[in-house]
């Protein structure tokens, strides 16, 4: 048995054990139990171990070399369902074959996906450089996805902290689920930021959301940092389901847009804060939050100037072939939505006004009777038009 295989072996044993709390043993071919959270054990057969119960069984392969990791039954207090564990274990080997060829530690990924959503100023090439020995894919199209998992991760919620030591174990099973949902081959694009939150970098093309794409969605280069967010939105639904069925707690999540660039992966992450702070405040907890379903709030709690305006075009945008549409709105707005002052106005009969409005809301889900869908709308009109952003009449 070659060192590199023991070495795995080891790390796997010791990191399955700590996450898991339960006993551990990996063997070889020859059912040698070749590393053991319990020293005693190896060097000894498997069967001379029958009374560690399997809780769980994952195969083991490190280069032309195999064997099996086996897990007894979790020893502490808070039961892990064994599909989070099976999803764990292949993390943790996954992560030790992986550090056993490239010299790199598990926080070195967290800490590198920590400082790309902040901003911190790297030259690109070495960002590039660095994700590459991370194992972490960048040429994908990819919006952050921020679940904020604190309940269950900090319990903060529950009459006390958790430990310190259990908080990574906390952690690392809601990523283990996260992964699993997602159905990614490993962890490299999720990371543990602290606070109880897990950033996802999401491959955001078509491609890659094909379950939650439907035949309604706007998708492509015409639509720039809004395409597939409403495919985006969806599977952040079916994720928020997955993690509270698999925590038994309150789960929040901020859908971050698509941004050009390795730097665009920082103005995604600002995206997804801003919808998870802004929403949790005046929506609530346990749901999914995007900017451009914040209504009013994102216009003024938002205070970057040109998300604003990416924002109210992107509201407005189903009116860029209706300039018409556009027309009446300026004449409502400057009739103080009075409806028989506006027909009057555009020498139209009110029941023309309404069905305008009617097709108006039908296109942005958003009602101009409305006090406050109204004052959306108002805004972002103002907002694109001091960008000079008015389409061109026809």
């Amino acid at each position: 048995m070659s060192g590199s295989f023991v070495s795995v072996a080891r790390a796997v044993a010791s990191r399955a054990s700590e996450l898991l709390h339960a006993p551990t043993l990996v063997v070889d071919r020859e059912q040698t139990v070749v590393a053991a959270s319990d020293a005693a054990w190896v060097g000894r057969r498997r069967g001379e171990l029958d009374r560690m119960s399997r809780f769980l069984r994952v195969p083991l392969k490190v280069g032309s070399e195999s064997g099996e990791v086996e897990v007894g039954e979790p020893q502490g207090d808070e039961y892990v369902p064994p599909h989070l564990a099976q999803v764990v274990m292949e993390l943790v080997i996954g992560q030790a074959a992986l550090q056993s060829s490239v010299p790199a530690p598990y926080e070195l990924k967290n800490k590198f996906i920590y400082d790309l959503l902040r901003g911190v100023p790297v030259d690109e090439e070495t960002r590039l450089r660095e994700a590459r020995i991370l194992g972490l894919d960048l040429s994908p199209p990819r919006a952050v996805i921020l679940v904020d998992a604190s309940e269950y991760i900090l319990g903060v919620h529950r009459g006390g902290a958790v430990p310190a030591g259990q908080v990574e174990r906390r952690a690392q099973l809601v990523i283990g689920a996260i992964v699993s949902f997602f159905r990614l081959p490993n962890d490299t694009i999720c990371a543990y930021i602290g606070a109880g939150e897990i950033a996802v970098l999401k491959a955001s093309d078509t491609k890659n959301l094909t379950n939650w794409v439907s035949g309604g969605d706007v998708a492509g280069p015409s639509n720039g940092s809004w395409a597939n967010l409403a495919a985006l939105k969806r599977a952040g639904e079916a994720l928020l389901e997955r993690l509270r069925a698999d925590t038994g707690t309150a789960i929040s999540v901020g859908i971050g847009r698509y941004h050009r660039g390795l730097m665009g992966l920082a103005r995604s992450y600002q995206d997804a804060r801003a919808a998870l702070l802004l929403g949790r405040r005046f929506q609530g907890g346990n749901r999914v939050h995007c900017l451009d379903a914040l209504g009013m709030a994102a216009f003024v709690g938002v205070s970057e100037e040109q998300t604003k305006v990416d924002l109210a075009r992107h509201l407005l945008s189903p009116l860029d072939a209706e300039p018409e549409l556009i027309d009446t709105l300026e004449a409502f707005f400057e009739e103080d939505c009075r409806m028989l002052c506006t027909a009057k106005r555009l020498g139209v009969h009110r029941n023309t006004l309404n069905y305008r409005l009617d097709k108006i809301a039908v296109l942005t889900g958003m009602d101009p009777r409305r006090f406050d869908q109204a004052v959306q709308i108002r805004l972002a009109l103002l907002l694109r038009s001091l960008q000079g952003a008015r389409p061109r009449q026809a």
